[in-house]
Parts: structure tokens; C-alpha cells; sequence
């Protein structure tokens, strides 16, 4: 039984969709290469293939530069020899359901008749199911690749990139048995970063994208939550953007570079999608708009606009977390979500995750204002409302007993409002109690995560600036570094610089395994001598960031 969500069939690019409980299954599919898609009615060129012969020999730097390049992009039989080689690759858990486990499911599943019907798999509840030009023959034969995932695969609860991964990939399998071995393969994965398989890690990537798009893309995160009731429920669709969203001929060359280097290369060509929504629309032009239509419109229509070799250059153009530093953020945002309630288990949330600004009251920020500021901090924090510690017009104007009041919570959010109405405030990661650690000295603390806001005259943030440009970390001397990140040393267990009890080394950028000081040491385990240093706190003030 079916929730509220029915399963949506997507056939593009006509658009049009099919709402239904049962599958209608024709056992008739014969094998054949490119069997399931009209070619002949594509627009874009074919080509013979100009892949290397030793391709699959080459370093995988270099393999992901061709295919970046699209060095395989106008070849058909190109990408149907290499996709199962490259999958093949994947390492994957050693008892994973292949082409003959499928063949013997299929066939029980569905028998000699012509046409038979079946239950649609739970996880597909509320997902569209893209068919981009697969031929009715290979329409039937993704829905019994998805029936057999669901039966094979029962942990699966929630996976919307599965439907759009398996229909890209029938478009060059040979049969079905080798597009489902495909799809098996990447679910089945060890290293993570191919498929979600539940709402709770879903809706984690969710989170984790809308932390990278506040990094990476302010412009347009700043119009967004200008626009939008919830910047969270727009970030919610973002996968949504790639799959069904682009154009057929966009989509496979994103699949292109997702099978070498996994979900990282979704992250980045949603910012660089971000990035060019904001070129195209103007603050006026958004104003009481649906924003997540507008996004979904301009994904569908992102040929207007960009090209794909352009897009996918931009993408790669952005300086992104390493896998790991992005896999802990996601972990962080995972823990958040279960505090929130939310279990592997579950399907969908029983209740809104965005906090509502409405009912905010405060004589130094409005609701709106106050909206904008909380979109601004990790998302992992922002799932929570805001409680008021300490406020100078009950609580006096002590800095002892703001200390007193902050002490025990992280973050905390400072807003401080001037006697010219002015507005100005920080974000602050790390709990206020750490100034004791340091005796009697004013010394630092907290980490990268820390920033600084203008509310009026004007709305603006202020990051650490190493990390939108670690090369300039090269630039400044060692003695004047009073906010660094950890030595790539510290993280291997070594001392600080004895010469410089309160300051650590800025790493290099292009140190191998280095953790970007952007990551929060206690949420994260890391140990406490990674720490970076971006507040202080005495009796005579306190210090938020440096000045230059």
C-alpha cells in the first residue's frame, strides 16, 4: 500500500507522466545491443569512437580527464563498451546480485505469460522515474530492473538518484541482466558517495549541499533566502536538478564523470547550475515566484543558456572539499537529522525540518532579517529554532554575565545592534567556556566554521578568507598568522610550533589528506591540537576574527 506520493513516470523530454499503482510487465524484451533506445530520433551527433585503446590502463588522473573532455561523449558504442568496465572497477560488497542472480529472479518473478502485474518497490514512493528516449521496450525493461532492486535490495527506503542512474545506464547495456549487475554494482559499493539508499542519507546529502552552496555560491544562497519561505526545502531538490532536470544529452555526460569519481561530481555541477541561475534572474524577477519551480524550469532549459562542455568546466572550476571532509559534514548533518527524529528506516518526515521564522520576535532583528541570518549558519545547526542565553535589555550590559549565560552551548549566534541602528553579529562555533583554557592570557580558539555578518545598512557575511583562497595562506608570514588552520603535522599526532604556543601553521593547499580548517573539531572527533583559533574572550572584551 502506497503512501500519499504515487510513483511518477517521467518520459522525456515530451514531458508527460503516468500515475499508477501496478506495473504492467511485458515479457516480450529480446537482447540486442541498443535495444532500449531510439536512437535514430536523438539530435545529437554520432561518431565513431575515439577512446585509447589502453584507456582502462591509464592513471586514474587521466581517465578522469578524458572523460571530463568528454572524450567519449558522441560515441554510443563508446560508452557501452566502457560503462560495464568501468563499473566493474567499483568495489563492491563480496556477495552482490549479478546478471545470472537477475536472470533467475526475473524469471520467477515473471514467468512465460506475455504481460503481468506487479506491486511497485516502496523505495520509489514520491520519486520521478526518468525514461529520457527509451523505447517502450525499454520502458518495460526498467521497470522490471527496479522490481528486482526492490526485491534484492529490501534496506533500500528511499533512493531518488537509483530510477535516473538505471535508466541512463539501459541506454547502453546490452540486456537487462548487465544494466541491473550495473546498478547493483554501485549500490553495493564500499567506498560511499554513489546512491543513497534511505530519506535519513538523502536528505543528509540535502544538507550538505546547501552547506557547500552557502560556501561556494553566497550570491546566489543570499537570493534564495530572500525568495524562498525555506532555503532548506529548495536545497531538498537539488539532486532533482541533475535527474530528470537536464536534458538528456547533459545528463549522460554528467554520468560520464560520476561513475570515475562518484557523488562529489553531483555536488559540483549543482553549484555550477547555482551559480548560473543567479546570472540569469535578478532579485525582481524571483520576487513572489516559486524558487524551486524556477530552478527545476532552468535545469530543463539550461541549453538556453550554457553549454554542457561549459557547465561541466565551470563545475570542476570550483575548489570543493576533499571526499572526506565532505563525507564528515555529512555525517554531522546525518547525527543533526536524528536528533531531529528522523531514522534510517523512514520513508519521509512527519513534519516540516526547516525551522519557521514567523512567530521570531526581537528588538534588534526582524523575522525576515533573522531568516537570512539562519541561512547563513551549517546546516547541521540550523534544523534547531533559535533560543535566546543572553540579551543586554534584561540581562544588563556585564560581559561576566554574558559569559556566564553563553557558557555550556555551541554555536552561538551574536547580534549586536548600535545606537545608529545599525546591525552587525558573528557566528561563533565553540562554546565560550574554552577562553578559560588559557589561564589568565587572552588566547584563541573555535574553528573555521566562524564568521562575521552585516544585518543593516547592509546584509553581508564575512568568512575566514583561507578558505575561499587557500593560495594566499603562501603569502602571509608565519609570525603574522593569528587566526591559522592546523599544520598538516598536528593531524598526524605531531606538536605544535614551540616557537608559537598560540598559533598553528596555515597548510599548504595542495598538502595530500589534509582536513580543511572548515570542519568543526568537536562534531567531527578530530583531536583538539587540530584546532583553529578564531576567538578570544577576557575581562576587557572580546575578538572575533583579525583585522586585514
Amino acid at each position: 500500500v502506497l503512501g500519499s506520493s504515487p510513483v511518477t513516470i517521467v518520459v522525456t523530454p515530451e514531458a508527460n507522466t503516468w500515475d499508477i499503482d501496478t506495473w504492467d510487465i511485458d515479457s516480450s524484451s529480446r537482447p540486442g545491443s541498443g535495444q532500449f533506445a531510439d536512437w535514430d530520433e536523438m539530435p545529437e551527433p554520432r561518431q565513431p569512437a575515439q577512446i585509447p585503446r589502453d584507456v582502462l590502463n591509464r592513471p586514474p588522473k587521466e581517465l578522469k580527464r578524458l572523460a571530463r573532455e568528454g572524450c567519449w561523449a558522441t560515441s554510443p558504442a563508446g560508452r557501452a563498451w566502457l560503462y560495464p568496465r568501468l563499473i566493474q572497477r567499483v568495489s563492491c560488497r563480496l556477495v552482490t546480485p549479478d546478471a545470472l542472480v537477475y536472470r533467475d529472479v526475473a524469471g520467477r518473478l515473471f514467468g512465460k505469460p506475455s504481460v503481468s502485474s506487479h506491486p511497485l518497490p516502496e523505495f520509489l514512493e514520491g520519486c520521478p522515474v526518468p525514461t529520457y528516449r527509451l523505447n517502450p521496450r525499454g520502458v518495460t525493461a526498467l521497470k522490471k530492473i527496479l522490481i528486482c532492486v526492490g526485491a534484492l535490495f529490501p534496506d533500500i527506503t528511499h533512493s531518488p538518484l537509483l530510477p535516473a542512474l538505471a535508466a541512463l545506464l539501459l541506454h547502453y547495456s546490452e540486456d537487462e541482466a548487465q544494466c541491473f549487475e550495473s546498478i547493483s554494482r554501485l549500490i553495493a559499493s564500499n567506498a560511499p558517495g554513489y546512491i543513497d539508499q534511505s530519506f535519513l542519507a538523502h536528505q543528509a546529502s540535502c544538507m550538505t549541499f546547501g552547506d557547500l552552496a552557502n560556501k561556494h555560491c553566497p550570491a546566489a544562497h543570499k537570493l534564495i533566502a530572500g525568495a524562498a519561505d525555506s532555503v532548506l526545502e529548495v536545497y531538498s531538490e537539488w539532486l532533482s536538478w541533475l535527474f530528470p532536470g537536464l536534458p538528456f544529452a547533459y545528463a549522460v555526460r554528467v554520468l560520464d564523470v560520476f561513475l570515475l569519481e562518484g557523488q562529489k561530481v553531483l555536488y559540483r555541477i549543482a553549484l555550477a547550475l547555482l551559480k548560473q541561475f543567479r546570472l540569469s534572474v535578478t532579485p525582481a524577477g524571483l520576487e513572489g515566484a516559486d524558487v524551486k519551480a524556477e530552478l527545476r524550469e532552468f535545469a530543463r532549459n539550461i541549453a538556453e543558456h550554457v553549454t554542457v562542455d561549459k557547465l561541466l568546466e565551470r563545475a570542476f572550476g570550483i575548489r570543493l572539499f576533499s571526499r572526506k571532509e565532505i563525507w564528515l559534514l555529512q555525517m554531522a548533518n546525518r547525527k543533526a537529522l536524528v536528533e531531529r527524529g528522523i531514522t534510517v528506516v523512514q520513508r519521509r518526515p512527519s513534519f516540516h525540518l526547516a525551522v519557521d521564522m514567523q512567530n521570531f520576535s526581537s528588538s534588534t532583528v526582524t523575522a525576515q532579517e533573522m531568516r537570512l541570518v539562519w541561512s547563513w549558519i551549517p546546516e547541521r545547526f540550523s534544523l534547531f529554532p533559535p533560543l535566546l542565553l543572553f540579551s543586554t535589555s534584561e540581562d544588563g550590559c556585564s560581559l561576566q554575565r554574558f559569559y556566564t549565560c553563553c557558557e555550556g552551548y555551541e554555536p552561538t549566534v551574536l547580534l549586536i545592534k548600535t545606537t545608529e541602528g545599525e546591525v552587525c553579529g558573528a557566528f561563533l562555533s565553540s562554546d565560550w567556556s574554552e577562553r578559560k583554557k588559557s589561564g589568565a592570557t587572552s588566547g584563541f580558539f573555535g574553528t573555521g566554521e566562524c564568521f562575521v555578518f552585516t544585518v543593516r545598512p547592509e546584509a553581508e557575511r564575512y568568512e575566514w578568507v583561507f578558505i575561499k583562497k587557500p593560495e594566499l595562506a603562501k603569502a602571509v608570514p608565519r609570525s603574522r598568522q593569528r587566526s591559522p588552520s592546523p599544520a598538516p603535522e598536528s593531524l598526524l599526532g605531531s606538536s605544535r610550533d614551540s616557537s608559537s604556543p598560540n598559533h598553528l601553521a596555515v597548510p599548504s593547499p595542495q598538502r595530500k589528506g589534509r582536513l580543511s580548517p572548515f570542519l568543526a573539531i568537536r562534531h567531527f572527533l578530530l583531536p583538539s591540537k587540530t584546532a583553529s583559533m578564531f576567538m578570544s574572550g577576557s575581562r576587557d572584551g572580546i575578538v572575533i576574527g583579525e583585522g586585514g
